[in-house]
């Protein structure tokens, strides 16, 4: 996969292509179905398929006091897209002037430039200032120059997967902020992974006979608080945990550390279940979240928090050897 990162001017690419355009957070079932559905046309074109996305996410400088969080940051997006073996991966930087463009001005700034035959998108895609252009804009620009296919949502569904009515990264977010990692693992099509790099934390969980890694999230959603099973990737660079890599199974706690303490900031912290000590400091993580298995609750002492924790880790070994 080549990828292609774009400033202002798009470049000439060889040959025609199949394209397909859009944010892409989470590379979900649904991203999925129209990113295969472009690249089978452009094997029966003997052709190659491009994905076209944007980087940062425009609500990031239309929404900036949204919060708005992301599901995949690049890296990831770059790495699943290329496990779906399409053959470009186009990285537009978002800023100002993309965002003004109206829906004519970005096609013939960008998408004329690719020369493609066929731009595959699902129902509900919007492109241009405001999200002014949608796919009928896109077919009236398109006559006499590509085609336009319509990916419906119902192939957005695997058989025998029971999933949301419409996979959508929303409905992704909305799941994860309410800590059903398990659903929302569904509609990606792969657990949830949260990446960060490790931070020193405050000894406690070691005291306890229960050493954690503490996660600093990079801007992506944090599932919702409480104690999770979930598996952890570990690495020397984001890129050796963005995508794949050796996971290890893990209880994961999210919460404001309410316990013993007057209230603390949010942490994230990974308890490995292997029985093998190791320094993480300054170790990049991966942690996939599997199952939910209880909210956060305040403990009186150390001792009761100690217990429970113990009962977490026993659950988490269940549910994961």
């Amino acid at each position: 996969m080549q990828v292609v990162e774009v400033e202002s001017q798009m470049p000439e690419l060889p040959g025609q292509m199949v394209v397909t355009i859009g944010n892409f957070d989470g590379v979900h079932r649904g991203h999925q179905a129209v990113i295969c559905a472009a690249k089978e046309l452009a094997a029966a074109r003997k052709t190659k398929v491009a994905v076209i996305t944007f980087d940062p996410h425009p609500a990031v400088l239309l929404k900036p006091d949204s919060a708005l969080g992301i599901l995949t940051p690049l890296a990831v997006k770059r790495y699943v897209m290329e496990s779906l073996g399409i053959h470009y991966f186009i990285v537009i930087k978002t800023g100002p002037g993309l965002l003004g463009l109206s829906p004519e001005q970005f096609i013939q700034q960008y998408l004329f430039k690719l020369s493609p035959n066929a731009v595959v998108e699902g129902p509900d895609f919007n492109f241009g200032s405001s999200r002014s252009g949608n796919l009928e804009t896109l077919r009236q620009f398109a006559a006499g120059r590509f085609e336009v296919i319509e990916v419906p949502f119902n192939d957005f569904r695997d058989k025998g997967v029971k999933l949301t009515e419409k996979c959508s990264s929303t409905a992704i977010r909305q799941l994860l902020e309410q800590g059903n990692v398990r659903q929302a693992a569904q509609i990606l099509g792969r657990p949830y992974r949260l990446i960060g790099k490790t931070v020193p934390g405050r000894g406690i969980g070691r005291q306890m006979g229960y050493p954690t890694a503490n996660l600093q999230a990079t801007g992506q959603i944090i599932p919702a608080e409480g104690v999770y099973a979930g598996y952890v990737v570990i690495g020397d660079k984001l890129d050796e945990v963005a995508f794949g890599g050796l996971r290890r199974p893990a209880a994961v706690s999210i919460g404001r550390t309410q316990t013993v303490a007057p209230e603390h900031p949010l942490l994230v912290e990974a308890h490995l279940l292997e029985n093998k000590v190791e320094s993480l400091r300054g170790k990049w993580l991966g942690i996939d979240f599997m199952r939910f298995l209880r909210p956060q609750q305040r403990f009186d002492s150390k001792d009761l928090l100690k217990a429970q924790i113990a009962r977490d880790v026993e659950r988490a070994e269940r549910m994961l050897f």
